[in-house]
């Protein structure tokens, strides 16, 4: 993983997204299972407490909020109390249910658990009733619903379907919005129905079809990548889409493209807990990126880390933005590559302080890595959350009056080998004599150095305090520094034998 997901996560703006489809309240009940029933052979459940969720398109409208997106849902609630709880439950976060139509000839679609402890402990879901019809929304609120989409389509800079079969999403209905939203060049982004009936989605950017559902829609088993790839072209071509998102449970993302390429982009492990909302989840990101204009590759390789955040929560959640990015720069470390440029180290570190991260900064020329080096780069690492690196580049070396046939290692290699500790976050290779500007640039909040320095001997200390940083001098390794090794091995001495050393608390006088 490079910092360029890192950076599209940063740069999103504050699309507007119109999220179309099936709204459905999830209302859980809790309670002990504590006995049998003395009416009929069935567990008795005492209620403990009651929990509401927002299910189906409502639930992506969620989820997109917790994206900090703005939102407008268009759909179809019953005339009842649940769908009046559905409506201000949206409304409490943020989301502009203007085009949301109220239907007196349908009730509001529920599904409702009961979740059951034995002797307090181990929920198990005893029981779900689901409340709705399935039926095609009749000529009036369909014509409502239409019309006030196209009233507002023209504000949104990309438009979601989330169809679960409920009714809302009638070929109609689709068509209208489809048709609109490609004459003003608005990515139409489809999570499908799991009937495989994919005909009304013709025209849309691209679907999102899981395994199962892409095997309904397309007549044929997906048991391997090559499937998948084989069944998005077909799904291109018989649909008119951009291209296909095929979601393959813990392999990834089959990306195919209307021209036939295809791309895996894989997942990392994780620990599941729970993959109710993956789904939505994974719509709500690709959505966002759609709207900024992100490529369907980077698209998917955020729709992955979003998802696979979701996997490993309890229940339906929301992920953040900064969720991401934390998963970006921690959760992928061993991943990114560490060597950056300076605008990428700047992006990097705007990432981490938006996470409340604090950033240590070191620098040297690291020409002969040894122990020394590794144990005080260590030490470094423990004074925050972000160690960065800046290594002196050929150049700088040799204008430091070092000896002759310095330095040994490129600064490419010597960058490298400093990139493979797990203490390091960041590398970064300058040509200035000292690091001023590069202090100047990104402002670390510590300032380490080791080695015989004392506080006043640190380059650049004026500059960290005088903007609140702090400076810290680390102390050294005696008996180890790059010089000594180097005479040592031109004498022929023996190897060092002291056993791994702590660094000294000694300081040299100022």
């Amino acid at each position: 993983m490079s910092y360029h997901l890192i950076d599209i996560v940063q740069r999103l703006k504050r699309p507007r997204i119109l999220v179309l489809g099936d709204l459905i309240l999830d209302r859980y009940v809790w309670g002990d299972a504590e006995r049998v029933s003395q009416e009929a052979p069935v567990i008795l459940l005492k209620e403990e407490r009651q929990e509401i969720r927002l299910g189906g398109a409502a639930n992506v409208a969620n989820m997109l909020r917790g994206l900090d997106v703005d939102v407008t849902i268009a759909g179809v609630v019953g005339d009842d109390a649940d769908g009046r709880v559905v409506r201000e439950e949206l409304i409490s976060v943020g989301v502009d249910c203007s085009c949301l139509i109220d239907d007196s000839t349908r009730p509001t679609t529920v599904k409702e658990r009961y979740i059951g402890r034995a002797q307090h402990r181990h929920p198990h879901q005893m029981l779900r009733v689901d409340r709705e019809v399935r039926r095609a929304l009749s000529a009036d609120p369909a014509r409502l619903l239409v019309d006030a989409v196209l009233d507002q389509l023209a504000d949104h800079q990309a438009v979601l379907i989330s169809d679960y079969a409920k009714g809302v999403c009638t070929p109609d209905v689709l068509s209208a919005l489809i048709s609109a939203a490609r004459e003003r060049n608005i990515p139409v982004i489809v999570d499908p129905a799991a009937t495989g009936d994919c005909e009304h989605y013709a025209g849309a950017t691209a679907i999102t079809p899981n395994r199962l559902e892409t095997s309904r829609a397309t007549n044929r088993d997906i048991r391997t990548v090559q499937d998948a790839y084989s069944a998005g072209r077909k799904l291109c071509a018989t649909l008119e889409l951009s291209h296909v998102f095929v979601t393959l449970d813990s392999e990834g993302i089959a990306l195919v493209m209307a021209d036939g390429s295809t791309e895996l982009l894989p997942t990392r492990k994780r620990e599941v807990y729970d993959i109710t909302g993956a789904g939505d989840m994974v719509l709500a990101m690709i959505g966002v990126c759609a709207a900024a204009g992100v490529s369907p590759v980077d698209s998917a390789r955020l729709a992955n880390v979003a998802g696979g955040l979701e996997v490993e929560q309890i229940g339906v959640v929301t992920v953040h933005r900064n969720e991401i990015l934390g998963d970006l720069i921690i959760g992928q470390k061993g991943e990114i590559d560490k060597v950056c440029s300076l605008d990428e180290l700047e992006r990097h570190i705007a990432a981490r302080r938006s996470l409340g991260q604090s950033i240590v900064f070191t620098n040297g020329c690291f020409d002969f890595l040894h122990v020394g080096h590794v144990g005080y780069l260590k030490q470094a690492a423990q004074q925050g959350d972000c160690l960065v690196v800046a290594v002196n580049s050929d150049k700088s070396v040799q204008g430091l009056n070092k000896a002759p046939g310095r330095p040994v290692f490129s600064q490419d290699h010597r960058a490298a080998m400093l990139a493979a500790l797990e203490a390091v976050d960041c590398v970064i290779v300058f040509d200035e004599p000292t690091p001023c500007q590069l202090l100047q640039r990104i402002k670390p909040d510590v300032l380490v150095k080791g080695g015989t320095y004392s506080h006043d001997d640190i380059v650049g200390w004026e500059i960290v305090e005088q903007y609140g940083g702090q400076v810290r001098a680390l102390g050294e390794f005696p008996g180890i520094s790059t010089t000594e090794i180097l005479e040592r091995l031109r004498s022929g001495a023996g190897p060092i034998t002291a056993p791994f050393p702590t660094p000294s608390t000694e300081r040299k006088a100022g």
